[in-house]
């Protein structure tokens, strides 16, 4: 893309050559570009650059998740914690074996900098017109921990979880 049609008919808002959409892809040898998300979307942890994108692809493989979308959750020592917002394929409950399945799944499939330490099971996740999940009005939800929105679902965190701690070692 060579950036927005000004009003003198020419793009407008290129750097060089192209225009800086904020979009973050590989390239694959084959000369394919993979949509990863986007470059406001990533966040900092204990100092590590987390990618929603990577979290929500593991969280997607397992076999109860229907739908996710991760943000940061404020946190006092990490500054910011991955916390997934996740709605269940129909049929599944929510409740702590849900939950603690989940995190048992993502504890085998990321490293220890990368796992989600939160997870708020949903009945739907907010979406735009088109149906792309609003991931902005879930860090605001986070960010203003407002309890009472109708979007809020039930959250576990997982050092409520002893028994992951006894399977997976020290986190």
């Amino acid at each position: 893309m060579l950036g927005y049609q000004g009003e003198d008919g020419k793009p407008q808002g290129a750097d060089a050559d192209v225009y800086q959409t904020g979009d973050v892809v590989f390239l694959d040898d084959g000369g394919y570009l993979t949509f990863v998300g986007r470059s406001d979307d990533v966040f900092k942890s204990s100092d590590y650059r987390i990618s929603p994108f990577e979290l929500e692809s593991v969280l997607l493989e397992h076999e109860a998740v229907a739908e996710a979308a991760v943000v940061p959750t404020p946190d006092p020592i990490r500054l910011a914690l991955p916390k997934a917002y996740v709605s269940l394929v129909p049929g599944t409950e929510i409740n702590r074996e849900t939950a603690l399945s989940i995190f048992k799944y993502i504890h085998t499939r990321l490293a220890p900098f990368k796992r989600i330490r939160r997870i708020e099971l949903v009945t739907e996740l907010p979406k735009t017109i088109s149906g792309k999940i609003r991931r902005v009005q879930l860090r605001r939800l986070e960010h203003d921990n407002d309890r009472k929105d109708s979007l809020r679902g039930q959250e576990f965190r997982e050092e409520d979880f002893p028994e992951l701690k006894s399977e997976t070692g020290s986190r």
